[in-house]
């Protein structure tokens, strides 16, 4: 599957799981183990809290990087529940990207009344 399409299989499943759970209100752990678990029963692969080793400089550092969904290897996936989106989540995941060598992320904020308002694409070089 390619990149874009899994993207939108990503969004889909975002948006089924914002419509079940009844809209924003909820911890960003409960959005998060959702669209985890919607996601594996459509047959994507799907891991949660990754640990990432940070390199700085030929040293591992102790703090590791931990991502919120690593989608089919290929998609960082940042959950948010807030009211008032930052911009500054788009330039975390793009660093994120940057570290692990990967082209996409969506950051994803079911804060929102309209979920389509709260997904945020965001490319490393795409």
């Amino acid at each position: 599957m390619h990149v874009n399409d899994l993207s939108s299989v990503i969004i889909s499943s975002a948006i089924e799981v914002h419509k079940t759970l009844g809209g924003p209100g909820l911890l960003e752990g409960l959005y998060e183990e959702a669209l985890a678990w919607e996601l594996t029963d459509r047959k994507i692969a799907v891991h949660r809290q990754s640990e990432v080793p940070v390199i700085y400089k030929g040293e591992r550092l102790t703090y590791p990087l931990r991502l919120d969904l690593l989608v089919d290897n290929r998609i960082i996936v940042e959950v948010k529940s807030v009211a008032a989106y930052n911009a500054i989540f788009e330039a975390q995941l793009l660093t994120y990207l940057r570290l692990m060598d990967l082209r996409l992320g969506l950051v994803i904020n079911f804060g929102e009344k309209m979920l389509k308002d709260g997904v945020h694409r965001v490319a490393n070089g795409l």
